[in-house]
């Protein structure tokens, strides 16, 4: 085993001799210095053509949950490391799923042709186009003409509509979601615990979910909703009280309120379905309740997304989550991590905690530190829960298997539209289709048909199924996890898949050394946070 330099990465050149004609297979690696970074991966290594090892620096037993998500997903390694470093990656997806690019026309849409050379079940049609508007009504009304074949997120006041109109299909998303009220914890005066806490009093969450969301929807009692185990494990929200909201304000200093705004995106989301009127809402409470005069400012979807991730926003902003894979640590590591400057300076008393609790594989074991953790997001405040959803798409009457799975975007490949062509219009554009750079929905739901990870989401119940690997096994204590790879697989290049394209993929996006870490923004927010930060960073 030799161990060199290769471009600021730490590469181990591996031999490995296979059985039958003479073939050797020099396996990649990407690793971190040592395990001080604070992260989850030690190492990824490449051990032969079809095996992939990944070593952990403390146990992860939510590894299969994590890897299935369409943010890890594998593209060729020549690709990558020709591409990634100079940003050419965004609109040049190659995968191995049943779909494969063939033009984005801006503004308009993106056109996908099967994939006749896919490893799995092929789709029953040729082309898969995207197509978006931001109105529920616009979408509706495209989805009655006839001129798209499903739809994403119906308006709340549609779903009795689309429910009794026998030429649609109505399709219930079961996926936990949370809507958030965002703030910056290094921008005065949300500096002050007391003005945070202020506000998560001063909010009338209730009236927003009986003004603005269909039925089903609930008052979020804790950040991650109670479907998950341990989500709503230890001591629920603060309950409506404006004048302890206005007695703490002026504790803080604050007697007549503050000027500031409200940020927001106007795309239309499973836990913001109706963005500009729910803006509205916020700047009417937070007036009347708390004093506090707040502007209200729409901002470009790819730009707000940077500029909250980054931390950058001076107000309050209005954004969500829905569930990536079924695990508490989507919801907490993602937005509570030591790398995740979204909400400012993050708490280690809150992140200590998590790190603690994703070692523990028993739901039962870990709920006393979930309660803790819990508990310390009451009391920090980072950001004020509000409401866990309800949502739903329509669809044709026509289109067979459109139901929608509970975790990872919607399966479009499985859909039988009875003719050769289906078209799937959601509430925007994707920002990118290099999807190991992107949180945002719209990217992540275009990215599904051409890029797969190791693992996926099965469609009916959301369990961990096979993907691009046909199975990760962990040793004794979960630190060292080993993923069997799916042979004779093509991209739709025509390269072949191996194991050295696993270690690529994923060295672009957790090292901070690589040259291909580039993507989009730079800040890969789900390598970062999912796996507790990314490696060799310089300080």
């Amino acid at each position: 085993m030799k161990l060199g330099l290769i471009g600021g990465l730490a590469m181990v050149s591996m031999t490995a001799v296979l059985a039958g004609p003479a073939f050797s297979f020099e396996g990649k690696s990407v690793a971190a210095a040592d395990c001080n970074y604070g992260g989850k991966i030690k190492s990824i290594v490449a051990t032969d053509e079809h095996t992939v090892a990944f070593s952990m620096c403390s146990p992860d037993p939510a590894f299969e949950a994590k890897a299935a998500f369409v943010s890890f997903g594998i593209e060729p390694s020549e690709h990558i490391e020709k591409n990634g470093p100079k940003k050419a990656l965004l609109d040049n997806p190659i995968g191995t799923g049943p779909f494969k690019l063939d033009s984005w026309n801006r503004g308009d849409s993106i056109i996908m042709s099967r994939n006749d050379a896919y490893w799995g079940d092929k789709p029953s049609f040729k082309t898969l186009v995207f197509r978006w508007n931001q109105s529920g009504a616009g979408r509706l009304n495209e989805l009655r003409a006839g001129t798209v074949d499903e739809i994403a997120n119906l308006s709340p006041e549609d779903f009795d509509g689309v429910k009794n109109d026998p030429d649609l299909q109505f399709l219930p998303l079961e996926s936990p979601n949370t809507l958030y009220l965002g703030m910056v914890n290094t921008v005065k005066p949300f500096d002050d615990v007391k003005v945070r806490q202020a506000i998560a009093m001063g909010i009338d969450r209730q009236r927003i979910v009986d003004n603005f969301y269909p039925e089903g929807s609930v008052v979020a009692s804790h950040f991650t909703p109670c479907s998950m185990p341990n989500g709503c494990s230890g001591e629920e929200w603060y309950k409506f009280d404006a004048a302890a909201g206005k007695k703490l304000l002026a504790e803080a200093g604050y007697p007549n309120g503050f000027k500031t705004k409200i940020y927001y995106r106007d795309v239309f989301r499973t836990y913001l379905p109706e963005p500009s009127a729910v803006a509205v809402e916020f700047q009417t409470q937070l007036k009347q309740n708390l004093g506090i005069d707040a502007e209200v400012l729409p901002m470009e979807s790819g730009e707000f997304i940077s500029q909250a991730n980054a931390g950058r926003l001076d107000g309050f902003y209005l954004l969500g989550w829905g569930a990536d894979y079924p695990h508490i640590t989507n919801f907490l590591d993602y937005h509570f991590a030591a790398s995740n400057m979204q909400f400012g300076k993050p708490f280690a008393e809150i992140y200590n905690l998590l790190n603690k609790a994703g070692t523990i594989g028993d739901p039962k074991a870990a709920e006393p530190i979930y309660t803790e953790a819990n508990n310390a997001i009451r009391a920090l405040v980072p950001t004020v829960p509000i409401v866990h959803g309800a949502s739903a798409f329509g669809a044709r009457a026509t289109l067979k298997n459109a139901a929608l799975r509970p975790f990872g975007a919607p399966r479009l490949q499985d859909v039988d539209p009875g003719k050769d062509s289906l078209v799937f219009m959601q509430s925007a554009e994707p920002i990118s289709l290099y999807c190991a750079d992107e949180t945002d929905g719209e990217s992540l739901y275009a990215c599904t048909p051409i890029v797969e990870a190791l693992l996926d989401y099965a469609k009916d119940s959301g369990a961990i199924v096979p993907s691009l690997a046909t199975s990760c096994e962990a040793n004794s204590d979960s630190t060292v996890w080993t993923c069997h790879l799916r042979e004779g697989v093509k991209f739709t290049d025509g390269s072949d898949f191996d194991a050295n394209d696993v270690v690529v993929s994923w060295a672009a996006g957790i090292d901070a050394t690589n040259a291909a870490h580039v993507g989009n923004t730079g800040s890969f927010d789900y390598f970062s946070s999912l796996w507790g930060g990314l490696m060799n960073v310089k300080k």
